[in-house]
């Protein structure tokens, strides 16, 4: 592979948190710091020919790499795969999609993940490509994978949180010559690693729990395959979907907690659904965690842990609105996973099939009776 491949330098290391504090720190050399700070580098010295990793700051930065090994030492431990970051998680989606397929192939999406999803969908029918899709749950996107060139898995789903078979859609899906990419955005590599599934990519937006700190846009894509990894890092050097080096950093600064960070909230989150299925206002709530979530026993299979979003219903837009408005530990908010807990009505963005009073929140690491206290409290206050 690559210099952007997975190592493990610094001895036999089993538990995440040691790994995720450790992922990618150079070898320690006396009177520097362990984590170098960022390279800010259009281009770097070259006479003559053109030889080593660092010739232009489109193509690489020894930023991106301390960060890119990190992240594939917690994608697939003790392998050896290929890592590269990106701008965002679309772009990184968009890299596999877009540098995988040609026109005249077939693509299956889910047709319940991130709302942006359409708009790719539309970009790759106007390059020819025919995209199917089908719902996560239920491994419906089996139905539909006849004959397509790749299958994009978003398990759980975004934000309706179904959770679908992946080592079986894998199976099904390299049965038939299909290429597998899974967005693990809401899992991270500390609640579940695609590649160990099966699939070929594994790809998702630093954005959200891996930084978790609602500071950094980056996304990344992780694979083992040497060619297929080869045609991604082709398609970020022609569209220039490159992270900044500080970005780069202030991420691989941020993995060293994402264990505490990720036990934190996973825990939090399961108080609060329990919480929240007590009050009969509440519909619809959705936790892979919760032992009679419909997700729940597949989840348990594949995902080590169940995330930080919750999703419920409330009766109106009106009493979601009022709700969010009354909330005080939690911010109206788009993103998720990050340390400070979000929420929103997702319908206000007109992406998500979703009812009106649809609620997608985010824990964060607050005291756990703190935020069940407020979310209860804003829960009395809204039905008023």
């Amino acid at each position: 592979m690559s210099e952007t491949s997975s190592h493990s330098d610094c001895g036999p290391v089993t538990g995440e948190g040691t790994r995720a504090v450790r992922a990618g720190l150079p070898e320690p050399v006396r009177n520097e710091p362990t984590l170098p700070g960022p390279v800010f580098a259009a281009h770097f010295h070259l006479p003559g020919e053109v030889s080593g990793p660092y010739a232009y700051g489109r193509d690489e930065n020894p930023t991106w790499t301390h960060l890119e090994r990190a992240i594939g030492e917690l994608e697939a431990p003790g392998e050896e795969v290929g890592t590269l970051v990106f701008a965002s998680g679309v772009a990184a989606i968009a890299a596999v999609l877009f540098s995988q397929l040609r026109a005249g192939d077939a693509v299956v999406l889910p047709s319940d993940g991130y709302q942006v999803l359409p708009l790719i969908r539309a970009q790759l029918e106007a390059y020819g490509i025919e995209v199917r899709t089908a719902p996560t749950a239920g491994d419906a996107q089996l139905d539909v994978l006849d004959g397509a060139k790749l299958l994009l898995i978003e398990s759980p789903c975004n934000p309706g949180l179904d959770v679908c078979d992946i080592r079986r859609l894998t199976e099904a899906a390299h049965a038939r010559g299909a290429l597998v990419a899974v967005d693990n955005t809401l899992a991270t590599p500390l609640g579940q690693r695609p590649l160990a599934l099966g699939a070929d990519f594994s790809v998702a937006s630093g954005t959200k729990q891996l930084t978790g700190h609602g500071d950094v846009l980056l996304g990344y894509v992780t694979g083992r395959d040497t060619e297929a990894m080869a045609a991604v890092r082709r398609w970020r050097k022609i569209i220039g979907a490159i992270s900044g080096p500080m970005e780069a950093w202030l991420a691989h600064r941020s993995l060293a907690t994402l264990q505490l960070r990720v036990d934190r909230q996973n825990a939090t989150a399961l108080v609060l659904a329990e919480a929240l299925r007590e009050r009969p206002d509440v519909t619809g709530l959705r936790y892979p965690g919760l032992p009679d979530d419909p997700a729940h026993k597949i989840a348990s299979q594949q995902m080590r842990r169940y995330g930080s979003v919750i999703s419920f219903t409330l009766p109106t837009r009106a009493r979601a609105e009022r709700f969010l408005e009354a909330l005080r530990l939690v911010d109206d908010a788009t993103s998720f996973g990050g340390v400070r807990s979000t929420a929103e009505r997702r319908r206000r963005w007109g992406g998500d099939d979703v009812p009106e009073g649809f609620i997608r929140l985010s824990v964060g690491a607050e005291d756990p009776e703190d935020l069940v206290a407020d979310v209860l409290r804003a829960l009395d206050e809204s039905d008023r």
